[in-house]
């Protein structure tokens, strides 16, 4: 019994010696089946598609930006879509809908404060340009929702990529939304939007706009420099300072056309031959002459732009507002993309 139970035992340890090997080459090439396609498809040329894309969409976000300036204020055309669906918004046909249509427009009070005398042709072009700026909105969905579920499906994000897209899809949706809550403002008793919801759409804009150029950027920017630590810090700071300044005026300016200040005071440097208008401050308590007081608003923008004072000077034409607006934005880009590549430096090696 002895004898058979030794080489019972020395059978069994035999096996285990042939059969380990075996065992440790399917776990390895498991490993490797499982880890292959997210180790490939991680690569540098994906990263580059990824970025590519999500610099795209913050090129169609700027244009949306500045097609809603020349909606909302310059041609007084954010009104004169009534009704909001966000699946399914077709321009009226034939001449019966568009009487239709303009009746509705009819029913609320910019129409009557301001435009009864505004013939069915007038109504179209208006009507055409909101319609404009709805569409781009949608397709920019279209382009980002699209891209994001099959660069998803390919496994071609990573980690922090996911973390950056949810948000950029959260803050899409939460912006179509917003536009509607803004327009929604001036068909009730005001004849114009409110300026709080006119800065916090164009401030999710800005922010949604942000968040998509830099994940774009830090995909195609993937190799660190090398700066003096001492410099890193300081230019860090400053663009930081920089940014924050751009995003600033950008939130005075919704204010200034929330109120319609830009048409409160056309003459430059004095405002009504004084420095300091007498009613800067005429609103009680001093903190509603910020963001209420047509003046208040236009001071403090004045005083953080330089473009918008030609603006000022030609009663703000469409061609010179739209490139006041571009221009903001860009100067944007530019600090992001300054405050993004200072981010990169790390310290000289000893």
């Amino acid at each position: 019994m002895a004898i058979l139970f030794r080489e019972d035992v020395q059978h069994r340890m035999l096996m285990h010696r042939k059969c380990k090997p075996i065992l440790q080459t399917i776990g390895r090439r498991l490993q490797v089946t499982v880890a292959q396609p997210a180790t490939e498809q991680l690569t540098e040329k994906s990263q580059r598609v990824v970025g590519k894309w999500l610099l795209a969409c913050s090129g169609m976000a700027f244009g949306s930006i500045v097609l809603g300036g020349v909606t909302r204020w310059l041609t007084k055309s954010g009104l004169s879509m009534v009704h909001w669906n966000p699946f399914a918004e077709f321009p009226p046909f034939g001449q019966q809908q568009w009487e239709q249509e303009f009746l509705k427009y009819q029913e609320y009070p910019e129409y009557k404060a301001f435009n009864q005398e505004m013939t069915l042709a007038e109504f179209k072009r208006i009507w055409y340009i909101e319609y404009l700026h709805r569409m781009w909105g949608r397709t920019i969905g279209a382009v980002f929702y699209t891209g994001a579920a099959w660069f998803w499906w390919r496994g071609c994000l990573s980690r922090r990529a996911k973390v950056h897209i949810s948000l950029l899809a959260v803050g899409l949706a939460f912006q179509g939304f917003l536009g509607w809550y803004m327009v929604k403002s001036g068909l009730q008793d005001q004849p114009h939007v409110s300026q709080y919801r006119l800065a916090a759409h164009l401030g999710t804009a800005l922010v949604w706009y942000s968040l998509a150029f830099w994940s774009g950027i830090s995909h195609l920017s993937t190799r660190p420099m090398h700066a003096p630590a001492l410099l890193s810090r300081t230019m860090q700071k400053c663009a930081h300072g920089v940014l924050s300044l751009v995003f600033v005026t950008a939130m005075s300016g919704a204010i200034v056309a929330g109120l319609r200040a830009g048409l409160v005071y056309n003459s430059f440097p004095k405002m009504a031959d004084r420095w300091v208008p007498s009613d800067i401050m005429a609103l009680e308590p001093k903190l509603r002459n910020f963001t209420e007081n047509p003046t208040t608003a236009q001071f403090d923008h004045r005083l953080l732009a330089t473009l918008g004072v030609s603006t000022l000077l030609t009663y703000v034409p469409v061609s010179l507002a739209s490139s006041h607006q571009a221009g903001a934005v860009t100067l944007l880009s530019v600090a992001l993309w300054l405050t993004h590549e200072l981010k990169l430096l790390r310290r000289i090696p000893k």
